[in-house]
């Protein structure tokens, strides 16, 4: 016989343990996060090329607690977003250049705001999310072929 293995924490506390581990090793948390997300914004609506795209944006406090809880879920894996990014940025005039630009201000504001590991790991997201949002902009707009599945 073996010895009975230990109980699974429930979802919501392993998720709690993840969260903690991840602020111990990167420092960031809801309050550093709010910091980075407000000054990027602030510094995208006052960018030639991304203050077009943010100038759309009507509730500004809104938006910004929207965008926060999307980092919390995805630097901090609080599951506090629940949207759908993708269908968010298929209606906007987005082409590579915003994405380039994007990524070099977020990293601009991040290494200023975050300790260094806190910004090697929001960068790594910001990194897989612009990569995603601009190949999924792509093939809706028909620049790039749909993915086929293997085995199809």
């Amino acid at each position: 016989m073996h010895a009975p293995s230990a109980p699974i924490p429930e979802t919501s506390e392993r998720r709690v343990e993840i969260t903690q581990s991840i602020r111990a090793a990167t420092g960031l948390d809801e309050a550093v996060l709010e910091r980075l997300v407000r000054e990027f914004y602030g510094a995208a609506r006052e960018d030639a090329l991304l203050g077009p795209v943010f100038a759309r944006v009507e509730d500004w406090e809104a938006h910004i607690a929207k965008i926060c809880a999307f980092w919390s879920s995805v630097a901090l894996m609080t599951g506090r977003y629940h949207g759908q990014p993708m269908a968010a940025h298929l209606p906007l005039p987005l082409e590579p250049a915003h994405f380039t630009r994007w990524l070099a201000l977020f990293e601009e504001t991040a290494r200023r705001i975050c300790s260094p590991a806190g910004a090697e790991h929001v960068m790594l997201r910001a990194r897989r999310i612009a990569q995603s949002l601009e190949m999924g902009i792509a093939v809706s707009q028909g620049a790039l072929p749909k993915r086929r599945r293997s085995g199809a």
